[in-house]
C-alpha cells in the first residue's frame, strides 16, 4: 500500500508549495494589514506601512533562496517585484494620511469606515503577489487567476486614492474595461484549450509541436494577446490609460504603470512560448498570423503612444502615453523571441525592471508638487524646480533621460538589447519604427527637463513642494539605482538572461522533450537560436 509521503501527487504539491513561500507570506501579511488598519489606535493603524515594508523585504529574501525546482523566471521576477515594490511603497507611504482618512486619538469617535489605510496596503500586497504568481504559472487557469489577482486590487486602489470625484470615476472606467479585457483573454484561453485538449502550458507546447498551430489555436492565441494588451496598456486596449492615470493619485499611477504591465508581459512570454517561438519566423501553419498581430500591435503602440504624448499638457497624461509607448518597445523584443544572437525574452525581462526603477523616480517628483492642496499636473508646475530644489530636479532629469534612452543610462541599454534582438531576427522595419518613435519621445521628455531648468515662474504661480520624507526617499533611491544600474549593467542582464534560459522550441516533435514548469520547452544549446535558413529567410522578408 502506497504511503502518503510516497504519493507522486503529494510530492508534486509539496514541491510546488515550497516554491510559493514568498507569495504565501505576502498574502498573510495582506490580511494582517487589513485587520490592523481597522484598529481605533492611531499608532497601530500607522504600523501598516512598516508591516508591509517588512513583508516585502522578507519575501524578496525568501525568493532569493528559493528551492532548486523554482524556475529562473520565477526567482528573477519575485526579487524584481519585491525591490520595485519597496520603491513604490515608499512613494505610496503617506497617501492614506494625505487623504485625511486616519483620525487622531481623542478626536471624536473612531469610525472604521473613515480609514482606508489597511485596505490600501493590503490590496497593494495582493497585487504584487499576483505578479509573482504569474511568473510561476504552468497552467492557463493559474495564469488567469494570477492576472486577475494583480488587477482586481488596483481597481479599488484607484477609486480610494484621492478625495476628488475623478478618482472613483477613473476606478469605474478601469473596472469595466478591465472586465472586458478579462473576458477577452479568457475566451482566447478557452479556444487554446479547445484546440489542444489541455490547460497545462507544457502539454499545449507538446500538442503544437506535434500538430502545428491549427486555425482554432491561432485564433485562441490572437484573442488572448488582444485581451492581455489591456494589462500592458497596448493598442487596441490602451484607451483607458490616460484617463485612469490622470484620475488616480500620482503614486498609484506609478503603481499602475509597472505592476499590471509586468504581469501582462510575463503572461505573454509564457503563452507565446507554449505556442512555440519558431512560429514567429513563419511556418505556414498559423505562425504568420500571430507574427502579423504582434508586429502590428507593437508598431501601433509605439506610434500612438508617442504621438499622443506630444499633444498633452498634463504631465500625468504625458507619462501615461509614454507608458503605452514603452509597452510597444517591449513588444518588439517579445516578437524577436529567444531566437538568435540576442535573446529577446532576456531583453524584455531586463527592460521591465529598468523601466520600473525609472518610472518610480519620475512619478515621485510629480507626487511632491502641489497646487492649492491638489496635485500639480501641468508643465507650468515644473517651472523653476531646479532653482528651488536642485537635487530633486537632478534626480528627475536622470530618470527622464534614462526613459528617453540617452547613453550610458540604463534605459539606453534596455532599448539597445530590445532593438538588437529585433534586428537579429530580421525585423528591420519594426526596429526603424522603434528608433523613430524613440526620437519623438525625446521631445516631450526633454521638454519637462527644460521647463525645470530654463523657465523661471512668477512667484505667485509656483507650485508648492511637499515635505513627504518617504516619497523624497523613493525619488532619491530610484535615481541612485538608475545610475548604479547604468554603471553595472552586467549583473542585471545576466539575471534576465538566466531567467530566460530554457525558453524556445525544439525543431521536431520527435526530438522535442518539453520540460515541466513555466511551459518552457526544452532545447539544446546548439539548437537554441539556430533555426533553419528557410525560417530565418522568411523572417528577414518582413
Amino acid at each position: 500500500m502506497m504511503t502518503l509521503a510516497a504519493d507522486p501527487l503529494v510530492n508534486e504539491m509539496g514541491a510546488k508549495i515550497a516554491g510559493l513561500w514568498p507569495e504565501l507570506l505576502l498574502v498573510v501579511a495582506a490580511f494582517v494589514v487589513m485587520i490592523v488598519g481597522l484598529s481605533p489606535r492611531t499608532a497601530l493603524r500607522q504600523s501598516t506601512f512598516g508591516i508591509t515594508f517588512v513583508a516585502l523585504a522578507l519575501a524578496g529574501v525568501l525568493a532569493a533562496f528559493s528551492p532548486e525546482q523554482v524556475t529562473g523566471l520565477a526567482v528573477y521576477t519575485k526579487i524584481g517585484a519585491c525591490v520595485i515594490g519597496l520603491l513604490l511603497l515608499l512613494a505610496l507611504a503617506e497617501l492614506p494620511d494625505e487623504l485625511g482618512q486616519n483620525l487622531k486619538d481623542g478626536e471624536g469617535r473612531f469610525d472604521p469606515q473613515q480609514t482606508h489605510r489597511g485596505e490600501f496596503f493590503g490590496f497593494f500586497l495582493l497585487s504584487i503577489t499576483g505578479v509573482m504568481l504569474c511568473a510561476g504559472a504552468d497552467d492557463l487557469i493559474w495564469l488567469f487567476l494570477a492576472l486577475e489577482l494583480t488587477s482586481l486590487p488596483t481597481y479599488v486602489m484607484v477609486s480610494i486614492s484621492r478625495r476628488s470625484i475623478r478618482a472613483p470615476e477613473a476606478g469605474v472606467k478601469y473596472f469595466f474595461l478591465g472586465a472586458l479585457a478579462a473576458a477577452t483573454f479568457l475566451y482566447g484561453f478557452a479556444l487554446i484549450y479547445g484546440a489542444t485538449g489541455t490547460t497545462y502550458l507544457s502539454e499545449i507546447g507538446e500538442a503544437i509541436a506535434r500538430d502545428g498551430l491549427t486555425p482554432l489555436a491561432t485564433a485562441g492565441f490572437v484573442i488572448a494577446i488582444l485581451g492581455i494588451s489591456f494589462k500592458i496598456a497596448a493598442v487596441p486596449m490602451h484607451f483607458y490609460a490616460a484617463d485612469v492615470y490622470e484620475g488616480a493619485a500620482t503614486p498609484v499611477t506609478a503603481f499602475l504603470a509597472f505592476v499590471p504591465k509586468a504581469a501582462g508581459f510575463l503572461t505573454l512570454i509564457l503563452i507565446l512560448d507554449a505556442a512555440g517561438w519558431p512560429v514567429f519566423a513563419g511556418d505556414g501553419m498559423g505562425g504568420d498570423g500571430v507574427v502579423a498581430v504582434v508586429w502590428i500591435l507593437a508598431a501601433l503602440t509605439m506610434v500612438i503612444g508617442n504621438v499622443m504624448a506630444l499633444l498633452q499638457t498634463n504631465i500625468k497624461r504625458v507619462l501615461a502615453y509614454s507608458s503605452i509607448a514603452h509597452s510597444g518597445y517591449m513588444m518588439v523584443g517579445l516578437l524577436a523571441g529567444p531566437g538568435n544572437s540576442v535573446n529577446g525574452v532576456s531583453a524584455v525581462l531586463f527592460y521591465l525592471i529598468a523601466y520600473g526603477v525609472m518610472n518610480v523616480g519620475a512619478f515621485a517628483v510629480i507626487g511632491l508638487l502641489k497646487r492649492a492642496g491638489e496635485e500639480a499636473e501641468t508643465f507650468d508646475d515644473l517651472k523653476g524646480l531646479a532653482a528651488r530644489r536642485p537635487v530633486m530636479a537632478a534626480a528627475f532629469a536622470v530618470c527622464l533621460l534614462s526613459l528617453t534612452g540617452i547613453p550610458p543610462l540604463i534605459g539606453f541599454w534596455g532599448k539597445l538589447y530590445l532593438f538588437s534582438a529585433s534586428i537579429s531576427m530580421g525585423y528591420v522595419g519594426l526596429t526603424v519604427i522603434a528608433l523613430m518613435t524613440s526620437a519623438v519621445a525625446a521631445y516631450y521628455y526633454l521638454r519637462m527637463i527644460a521647463t525645470c531648468y530654463l523657465i523661471d515662474p512668477d512667484r505667485r504661480e509656483q507650485a508648492e513642494i511637499s515635505t513627504l520624507p518617504q516619497r523624497s526617499l523613493a525619488l532619491t533611491v530610484s535615481a541612485g539605482l538608475v545610475v548604479l544600474l547604468s554603471i553595472g549593467v552586467g549583473p542585471l542582464f545576466s539575471g534576465a538572461d538566466g531567467a530566460a534560459n530554457g525558453f524556445g522550441k525544439a525543431e521536431t516533435s520527435e526530438t522535442a522533450k518539453p520540460e515541466q514548469g513555466n511551459g518552457a520547452k526544452g532545447q539544446s544549446s546548439t539548437e537554441k537560436g539556430n533555426w533553419d535558413d528557410e525560417r530565418l529567410t522568411s523572417a528577414a522578408g518582413r
